[in-house]
């Protein structure tokens, strides 16, 4: 909540006239004046100007849980290849799909067929079209993207968050909304050393609309409902996916921002968690560590209900969000689901930033090891261990041969002996530079198109041992990675958990890769799916384990009680 009201406190400032234009126009002439604020019009008042905000939804006294409906991206980006398919049928024997959309004179149509298949079709446009976005900076994590958003709100900036590849946060679309504005704020930024902004641009001459067909007639539209009359609908994409989705509640094929199109399953909260427990807790978990998951999974979902506001919906179905497979359940998380019904992790009745991951490697990470923001005091680096194998507050892993010593050792953990737990892990230089030049490229870095790297070296490392800076050297010049954007430079690391060993070739002089050694996989903050396992095998209960991971937390009720607060950059729309 302090973050919250900080933001809110804080007044925009407003960085004076950058660049001035004058525009003949029918009956005289407009002067627009752009700030770093936004767009001022002739009299000096904001057009579009948005006051910096977070967002706080709550639960409405007395809500069924069963009343709560989200709405989940299961195929993001349908369209993005001219080849997508979906083909769709009801898993029920004897059901029919019941679509809705809208008919050639305007009205609602609805249809019953079969079964499905859903296709990409490119359509002319009268005249081309440029589909343009300013983008602010690009990141790996929601976490530091959204991090990002605060600060330019806290500029006075109108942003949305965006995820076309890499997140990214865009100055606000309907706010710069042409060619010129959006010229004149990148002139702006430009001017105030502001390196990460720069413009995307395509000229679309034809555009993607969906496509099936019934009955011999081609259908083509932007949107469509699907429904079963009875049942779950089979979602596979294209006819070699052997392993289709089966999806609960209803479909929705909707645009989303990127010139392509989403099929958003909307479901109730409790339904989805069936659909998210079995395939994000691993392998044979006890019960307290199922349990434990479902908590975790529920306080996730309604603490990111923002995450996707600029495509009209949710979440999505993968690890950027949670892994989601609709109807795909188990009993054994079925079990665990209920019996923690309703039940959310809370600190100082707040949601909590219910983040988790597969392995820790033997210590957790601070929030701020890993993404840029606030400290969360609850997300704090904790040794994975039920017994003191670690005293970390006389050997500080900041320190390179203390951290040495610590990967080296292996026993007395709670993940010992699970594959991640330790690894060691090659890369070429080339492979290096193939890699860093992509990641480069995507920030639109002046470095991109260096031609080898030079050297590594490990800059700044955390008292729990996270790398917060690595320092690349190449032959045009020098760069720094920071947190997880260390993960996206480079593939071999599984974690930021890692000291670098240089390779040599025969004669010991030229070099030829890196080894990076380390342990643990994911971003590790928060509950280690592993390690949680180990300690409810050792009879720990469901609250003791989420106290463990989440220190100072505590297991409430969903209620009107709990402030669930999203760090959104608008109210979020209305997707009933």
């Amino acid at each position: 909540m302090q973050e919250q009201r900080n933001i809110q406190q804080q007044r925009p400032r407003r960085w004076g006239i950058v660049a001035t234009k004058t525009l003949g126009l029918a009956g005289g002439t407009a002067v627009l004046v752009l700030s770093w604020l936004g767009v001022t019009g002739k009299w000096g008042h904001a057009v579009g100007e948005q006051q910096p905000q977070a967002t706080t939804a709550q639960m409405s006294q007395g809500q069924n849980l069963a009343e709560i409906e989200l709405n989940i991206g299961v195929v993001q980006r349908f369209g993005q290849k001219p080849t997508d398919k979906l083909l769709l049928k009801p898993r029920t024997p004897g059901a029919k799909l019941l679509l809705n959309f809208e008919g050639g004179d305007g009205q609602p149509l609805s249809l019953e067929v079969p079964e499905l298949e859903l296709s990409i079709e490119s359509k002319p446009l009268e005249t081309s079209v440029m589909a343009e976005r300013l983008v602010l900076s690009a990141h790996r994590s929601f976490e530091n993207a959204e991090n990002n958003a605060q600060e330019w709100l806290k500029k006075g900036l109108p942003v949305e968050i965006a995820q076309p590849g890499r997140w990214q946060v865009w100055a606000k679309r309907d706010v710069y909304s042409t060619p010129l504005l959006r010229r004149l704020l990148l002139m702006s930024l430009q001017a105030r050393g502001e390196e990460s902004a720069f413009m995307e641009t395509d000229l679309m001459e034809k555009e993607p609309v969906v496509s099936w067909t019934i009955d011999g007639y081609r259908y083509h539209r932007k949107v469509l409902g699907i429904s079963a009359s009875e049942g779950m609908i089979s979602v596979a994409r294209g006819k070699d996916d052997r392993q289709p989705n089966r999806y609960p509640g209803t479909l929705r094929v909707q645009p989303n921002a990127y010139g392509s199109y989403t099929l958003v399953n909307k479901v109730d909260l409790e339904t989805y968690l069936r659909g998210v427990v079995p395939h994000e807790v691993g392998m044979d978990p006890p019960t307290a560590s199922l349990e434990a998951q479902a908590i975790l999974a529920r306080t996730y979902v309604l603490k990111n209900l923002h995450r996707f506001d600029v495509d009209g919906y949710d979440l999505c179905a993968d690890t950027h969000c949670q892994v989601y497979k609709g109807g795909d359940t188990w009993d054994p998380a079925d079990r665990a689901i209920a019996a923690t019904a309703g039940q959310v992790l809370t600190y100082n009745n707040e949601l909590v930033d219910a983040v988790y991951y597969s392995t820790s490697g033997g210590i957790t990470a601070a929030y701020e090891d890993v993404w840029n923001g606030i400290p969360r005091p609850y997300l704090r680096p904790v040794l994975d261990a039920a017994q003191n194998v670690w005293d970390l507050s006389r050997d500080n892993l900041a320190d390179e041969a203390n951290f040495r010593r610590f990967i080296g050792m292996n026993n007395g953990f709670n993940e010992e002996k699970t594959d991640l737990f330790r690894w060691r892990e090659t890369s070429s230089i080339a492979e290096m530079n193939q890699r860093l030049k992509e990641y480069l490229r995507d920030k639109n870095h002046p470095l991109a198109n260096f031609q080898t790297i030079k050297s590594l070296k490990v800059a700044n490392r955390s008292a729990a041992g996270r790398v917060l800076q690595l320092v690349v050297t190449t032959d045009v010049g020098t760069l720094e990675l920071e947190k997880d954007e260390i993960l996206q430079g480079f593939y071999a690391p599984l974690s930021t958990l890692f000291y670098l060993e240089p390779i040599y070739g025969a004669d010991q002089k030229k070099l030829e890769g890196y080894a990076f050694v380390g342990g643990g996989f994911g971003h590790g903050v928060g509950f280690s799916q592993l390690g949680s396992h180990k300690l409810a095998k050792l009879g720990w209960t469901t609250d003791r384990i989420l106290k463990f991971y989440y220190p100072g937390t505590e297991i409430q009720p969903l209620s009107s009680t709990i402030t669930l607060t999203g760090k959104a950059t608008q109210p979020p729309p209305s997707r009933k």
